[in-house]
């Protein structure tokens, strides 16, 4: 049978289960809209007969096990979720920017965000960020416990002014301020090499970690320049950003020079390694801790190279109140709306 087909067969059948998973994919979203209009409507109908009414728990709860009765092969119709619609719909029912977003996440999406986040702007991040990435429901969870939204946002590079325009808003969330390897055996005092071997063995977890949209290539990446050797800790490429991405690792305080050792490492990926369709390289410094003026007025100040310097932490993680530091909330918009 298989001398009968021919020579193009296999592109056929690869171009037809594609086609077959994207009709599969568009149609979950076709349903998940739907179910999340359901829900908003209960939730709306909940809301509008309680206007000046005193009924309550008893009342869903009968509510629940009538539509039980009514619909048995649907999931859903639990008192505690009744309740999760009213609240979805009180939420957002004034909120006409987040409105069209939230129909393109997951129902348990929604409630972890709705559950997790009191702030608009960090609802609208964690929602861009799921429908971008299409994290799920622990991972998106893993997030919210880690303060994605704050650490992207006190990030430092100097990515305005070495990135092309089209490339600054992915670029700048898919850095962190500060990343939490918790998933890492190591104690609190460890080598270099220690905590790149640590990395490489735990990989799905740094990449998860690092954002999404990360693709691992090699760790002591060589270059080659002269008669010289050179040895990048570790190489990866931003799907998104369709770059390369050189990663230092320290154990120690940020020091300005290391500035001067990623550019140079950027500058010989972007001659001797990059494709011609890729866009320039970015370098991200990882140190224990950093002194943040340094970083942000003396070491990114006059660098040539897209760079971002970052912390990483074994456990701990950043305070909880962090509003002084953010940037103010019409930056943030800002950042959100360019990176669509």
């Amino acid at each position: 049978m298989k001398g009968l087909l021919p020579e193009d067969y296999s592109g056929l059948l690869q171009d037809i289960k594609d086609r077959v998973r994207s009709a599969q994919y568009a149609a979950l979203k076709a349903v998940n809209k739907e179910i999340i209009a359901l829900y908003w409507d209960i939730g709306r109908m909940i809301v509008e007969r309680q206007k000046g009414g005193s009924w309550g728990k008893a009342v869903v709860e009968r509510l629940a096990a009538d539509l039980r009765d009514e619909f048995p092969g649907m999931k859903g119709f639990s008192a505690r979720n009744i309740w999760y619609m009213r609240s979805f719909y009180a939420t957002y029912c004034t909120r006409s920017k987040l409105q069209p977003l939230v129909a393109e996440i997951g129902w348990t999406h929604n409630l972890i965000i709705l559950d997790r986040c009191k702030d608009d702007l960090q609802r609208e991040f964690y929602i861009r960020m799921t429908r971008k990435f299409g994290w799920s429901k622990n991972v998106l969870a893993h997030h919210i416990e880690n303060q994605s939204y704050e650490k992207t946002l006190l990030s430092q590079t100097n990515f305005d002014k070495t990135l092309p325009e089209e490339m600054k808003p992915q670029a700048k969330l898919a850095l962190k301020d500060e990343y939490t390897f918790d998933f890492l055996e190591l104690s609190e005092e460890h080598s270099e090499r220690e905590l790149e071997q640590a990395l490489i063995s735990r990989m799905e977890h740094f990449l998860r970690e690092m954002g999404g949209n990360f693709t691992f290539l090699c760790s002591q990446y060589r270059l080659q320049v002269s008669d010289k050797e050179y040895f990048i800790d570790l190489l990866l490429f931003h799907r998104r950003l369709q770059c390369l991405v050189a990663i230092e690792l320290k154990i120690s305080e940020f020091q300005p020079e290391y500035i001067g050792k990623m550019q140079f490492y950027l500058a010989v990926l972007d001659d001797l390694v990059r494709m011609p369709h890729e866009n320039p390289s970015i370098g991200i410094i990882l140190c224990k801790t950093k002194d943040r003026i340094i970083v942000e007025y003396y070491a990114l100040k006059n660098s040539g190279k897209p760079i971002g310097v970052g912390e990483y932490r074994i456990v701990s993680r950043l305070p909880k109140d962090l509003k002084g530091q953010l940037p103010t909330p019409e930056q943030i918009e800002v950042l959100l709306r360019d990176e669509e």
